[in-house]
């Protein structure tokens, strides 16, 4: 990419998009178009088409994406579904109708069947049954995978998927209800903490910045206390709890935003669609698993995060694991191995990380 290309950053106000773009004016990138999802509903096919044909963006990286975690996944099933396989359709298809140079999908580890083989390599997509809780949001990454794929193969774009693990970092999803487990984990703590002391200008604090279901810190002390348990976070005579669903057995990894956006911006600037067709194993001709798996290659079990969590929040409390409800997957480690010989390796450790990112969280308190 020369420093004046058109760059298109589908989703550039979440955790994702937002370090990708920061990345990009860090390296001297100037000339973007961007919208926010009130000035273009990627999932309509109309006004992505017209967005398209108006703006003829050089390179896209299509971050948009309706996430969550396991609770907003398994509940919101049609709408995971639906809404990721419609946002990538009109995306994918009206980047190959401008004659977009390069695109970049980002899918997400939960491509990968829940019992397949640790770490898991990108020939392993499609081998096996995937994890309940989250398959319709895997299954349409998947989609994503094999459409831009089949777009190369018939009509030789040049489109790269590459699979992100366990992201985290600054503009990430706080969301008590539908937020991924780390920055759960961030908030629950600090709410624990600020109750276990008392400190209600604090709690109130959060609830206005981030309501909890409609609540915002306006709400009457009784009502805020009903949300706090509702969500695991209780002071008792024994003590202030913050309850954990699970086992905390079930190991993940972690890779921080900013490391990611830099991979991505690398690979858009250094890996092309036949680089990848080079490095397939598969000896039958079949051109498949053409994507680049993004991690640190290390994990660690939720009860390990949860300590350094609450060690970096300064919460004293008890935590609790419930284990009747769901763990998920019992591993999610990606093999890197393709990442690492195409030249790219992550920079930022997960205590790093987690300090910035609670930083960044009290900080805009």
């Amino acid at each position: 990419m020369n420093k004046d290309a058109k760059i298109y950053v589908a989703g550039h106000t979440g955790l994702v998009g937002s370090a990708i773009v920061r990345k990009l004016k860090d390296e001297g990138f100037h000339n973007f178009v961007l919208r926010t999802i009130t000035e273009l509903d990627l999932s309509n096919q109309q006004a992505t088409f017209d967005f398209f044909k108006a703006e003829k963006p050089d390179y896209v990286f299509l971050a948009a994406a309706k996430v969550g975690g396991i609770v907003a996944n398994n509940t919101y099933r049609a709408e995971f579904i639906f809404d990721n396989i419609q946002i990538q359709n009109n995306i994918i298809h009206n980047s190959y109708l401008n004659c977009v140079k390069k695109l970049l999908f980002l899918g997400s580890s939960c491509i990968y069947p829940k019992s397949a083989p640790q770490p898991l390599k990108e020939e392993h997509l499609l081998t096996s049954a995937l994890e309940y809780t989250n398959e319709p949001y895997a299954i349409a990454k998947i989609a994503g995978i094999k459409m831009a794929e089949s777009y190369n193969l018939q009509y030789g774009t040049n489109f790269i998927s590459v699979m992100p693990t366990n992201l985290y970092g600054p503009n990430d999803n706080f969301d008590l209800e539908k937020s991924h487990v780390l920055p759960a984990l961030i908030r629950k703590m600090h709410l624990g903490k600020a109750l276990q002391n008392g400190d209600w200008d604090e709690i109130r604090n959060d609830f206005s910045k981030k309501p909890v279901e409609g609540v915002n810190g306006q709400a009457n002390e009784k009502t805020i206390l009903e949300k706090l348990e509702k969500y695991g976070i209780s002071k008792t005579k024994s003590g202030t709890n913050v309850t954990l669903w699970g086992t905390g057995t079930p190991k993940r990894e972690f890779l921080y935003s900013d490391d990611l956006a830099a991979a991505c911006v690398f690979i858009m600037n250094k890996i092309d669609f036949a680089d990848l067709v080079k490095m397939s194993e598969n000896v039958t001709g079949e051109i498949r698993n053409t994507h680049i798996n993004i991690g640190s290659g290390t994990d660690l079990t939720i009860l390990e995060l949860a300590e350094i969590v609450k060690k970096t929040v300064g919460f004293k409390g008890n935590l609790i694991w419930d284990n009747t409800k769901p763990d998920g997957t019992p591993q999610k480690l990606l093999d890197v191995t393709k990442l690492q010989k195409l030249g790219w390796k992550y920079s930022v450790n997960l205590s790093e990380g987690i300090q910035r990112v609670y930083s960044n969280y009290t900080d805009n308190k």
